[in-house]
């Protein structure tokens, strides 16, 4: 089969402190639990429940639009509201649940509801109520994103993306082999909310396997399921290099691809869950590793654990690690409290003794130029960073218009031979400079001329 890429840039990124692929183990449930009220960068939930109050497993405790709904891991009683700041300055607040009593879902046998007869806008709403959001970055809801669709012109796409171009998804490639069938029944969930012609599973080129197992398991149901082998280079999991490489495809194979819907494995599991057996997300799939970390594994963790348990059911630390990262160290939020919790979007947690990929020391510009080569859309990371910490050194230039394209891959920050922080740098300029315009523009929309 033919394998269709990104057209330029990216890196081939490897990493032997990723624990093995084989199978995932279940961590112990925690004794307390904290409960986020905030995900990424999405708005605060608001909190149903007060300190003192008696919660059940899977109960509703929050409500919001940004995060959506927030539920109990676990049994127990609310007993106090903790809030910290992130590394990158945002101010988080969550429940703190002491466990106690029985459990609802826990080793219980489950019947699952029928779904086929149901309206898409009945599924839709399970899915916002059950809080099923991206498992990855800022969290997004999903019912948002089936939102985004409304309007789309057809055909749409339903698109499973099992693109292991970072190591540190091995979290994802271990769930899609132990749970193929709640990934291919959540896609087909999601393909008849959304409307979509066809299912397309986007399998990295070494993943072909993989790929034959989900289209056996998917058989003959309508719509269509069909595999498409894509490039294993770094960031071709972007929504942006994933869409490219499929538009590709579907031109040189006479297929109309029209707007995609794109899910990882984890948020399909977890749309199969909210649908079948009205369960919200309870735990998650994550990679636990890193040089620091003396046993590397794939765990199977309650969202709320702290994550200094989770690094003590790998046997803890074999040295003082310098940097901890919840994600891929490549694009990872860097944890600054070994008492934060999992969150619905920790697919990996990574320990090092040594600071990389994110490091605050750094040096000058040496104008190599391979942070160019690597970028994926094309851009001049050196300029764009030059020419954002020396405001007034180049103001006859026309303003960074196009730092706005940069996605955050962080291909430079990797390259970069001088350790600059240069992805970062562009996106907070790109979104410095769109809210001095939106800004602009309300300050022009309130003119009144007489």
């Amino acid at each position: 089969m033919r394998v269709y890429a990104f057209s330029r840039g990216g890196i081939s990124f490897e990493d032997s402190a990723v624990p093995a692929r084989n199978a995932s183990v279940t961590a112990f449930l925690p004794g307390i639990c904290v409960i986020p009220l905030v995900e990424g960068g999405s708005v605060r939930a608001f909190p149903i429940v007060s300190i003192g109050d008696t919660v059940k497993e899977g109960m509703l405790i929050g409500r919001g639009q940004g995060m959506g709904n927030v539920h109990a891991t676990i049994p127990g009683k609310v007993i106090k509201i903790v809030s910290w700041k992130s590394a990158s300055g945002q101010l988080n607040d969550a429940l703190v649940i002491r466990l106690e009593g029985s459990f609802e879902k826990l080793g219980k046998r489950e019947e699952g509801a029928p779904w086929e007869g149901m309206h898409p806008y009945d599924l839709q709403r399970l899915i916002s109520e059950m809080g099923i959001v991206e498992m990855e970055g800022e969290g997004r809801p999903v019912s948002d994103l089936i939102g985004s669709l409304r309007n789309a012109p057809e055909p749409i796409t339903m698109v499973v993306r099992c693109v292991f171009d970072d190591p540190w998804l091995a979290s994802d490639y271990v769930l899609c082999n132990e749970r193929t069938k709640a990934v291919v029944e959540g896609s087909r969930i999601m393909a008849r909310i959304i409307k979509a012609s066809r299912i397309i599973y986007a399998v990295s080129k070494n993943e072909k396997e993989l790929g034959a197992r989900f289209l056996a398991e998917a058989g003959n149901w309508d719509p269509p399921s069909m595999q498409v082998l894509v490039g294993s280079k770094y960031p071709q999991g972007n929504r942006r290099e994933l869409e490219a490489a499929l538009k590709n495809y579907g031109k040189k194979e006479g297929i109309e691809i029209g707007s995609c819907m794109i899910l990882g494995p984890a948020e399909l599991a977890a749309v199969y869950d909210a649908v079948k057996f009205r369960k919200p997300v309870l735990d998650r799939y994550i990679a636990v590793g890193g040089t620091s970390v003396k046993k590397a594994q794939i765990m199977k963790v309650r969202i709320g654990t702290r994550i200094k348990e989770v690094f003590a059911e790998c046997g803890g630390f074999s040295a003082r690690p310098g940097v901890i990262t919840a994600g891929s160290p490549l694009s990872g939020r860097i944890i600054t409290s070994l008492d934060e919790p999992v969150l619905k979007t920790t697919y990996a947690l990574c320990a090092f003794h040594e600071k990389r990929g994110k490091s605050s020391a750094f040096n000058n510009c040496i104008s190599c130029g391979e942070c160019r080569v690597v970028c994926p859309v094309g851009l001049d990371p050196e300029e764009l960073y030059k020419r954002t910490i020396n405001p007034f050194k180049n103001n006859d230039e026309p303003p960074l218009s196009n730092a706005a394209e940069c996605h955050g891959c962080c291909c430079c920050d990797v390259v970069c031979p001088s350790g600059l922080p240069l992805s970062s740098v562009i996106s907070a300029s790109a979104a410095a400079s769109a809210a001095a315009s939106t800004a602009a523009s309300g300050m022009a929309s309130g003119l009144k001329v007489s």
